[in-house]
């Protein structure tokens, strides 16, 4: 993905902890400039204590939004308002829409539907139609430095924060490295990865405890590396192949 995107970071601040702030900053940078963050809640209540903390250390804007009726969530309707006014400014290419709730769902499908790039960010209890809705989404406990007495040597993963790599995972991988593959089996694995994306927009190496794909393929017995030069620069590709 093209890491030189602006984008609008929208985080609900009733529904995530400030205690990601930092790493969650630092992955959005990777996919690209967040030129317009911006964090919704009443601040009048003391649950958001923490989170006016750290706003002015990391530039965050606050969005005061009082809970006018009871039983309805003023703050998602500031948010999703927001994200059509900044939509139709042109100002951005992208949306982080940093949230559990399953109620952006619809949100995350409209931006997608004008041609934005949607990325969710929440934590591993936000329910599925919001986390299919988006283009990538990024669990909030893979971001977290593990502590100490957390890693595991023997595994290479922290502790109650992976998932198992099961029999249904290895079979969507070995799947779609089929989608992609040429005469002779190979598949370059930067399509592979794309396309595990479009299968799945939580798929993401880190949830195995894996830092990146190629470790997270080494580590399946019916899969091949190869390597390629690369044809438009320095350095060589990484294609990978079935061995069933």
């Amino acid at each position: 993905m093209n890491n030189d995107i602006n984008l609008a970071v929208l985080i609900d601040g009733d529904n995530i902890p400030s205690k990601y702030i930092k790493e969650m900053l630092e992955e959005i940078a990777k996919y690209g400039n967040p030129s317009i963050k911006r964090i919704y809640g009443d601040w009048t209540k003391p649950n958001l204590a923490k989170w006016k903390n750290v706003l002015l250390e990391y530039a965050i804007n606050p969005v005061q939004q009082y809970g006018y009726t009871t039983g309805k969530n003023a703050t998602d309707s500031a948010m999703i308002i927001d994200a059509m006014d900044i939509l139709y400014s042109g100002k951005v290419d992208g949306f982080t829409l940093v949230s559990s709730d399953s109620d952006f769902t619809r949100l995350a499908t409209r931006l997608r539907e004008a041609g934005m790039t949607v990325f969710g960010i929440g934590e591993r209890k936000t329910p599925n139609p919001f986390i299919v809705a988006c283009d990538k989404f990024i669990y909030l406990e893979i971001l977290q430095k593990p502590k100490i007495g957390d890693f595991n040597t023997s595994t290479r993963q922290t502790k109650n924060k992976v998932d198992r790599v099961t029999p249904k995972v290895i079979d969507l991988i070995l799947t779609t490295i089929s989608d992609v593959e040429d005469d002779e089996g190979w598949a370059f694995l930067g399509e592979v990865g794309a396309l595990l994306l479009k299968k799945q927009p939580n798929f993401d190496a880190r949830n195995y405890g894996f830092k990146k794909l190629t470790p997270l393929i080494k580590s399946i017995g019916e899969i091949e590396i190869g390597q390629r030069k690369n044809p438009k620069g320095n350095g060589n590709l990484i294609y990978v192949r079935n061995l069933s």
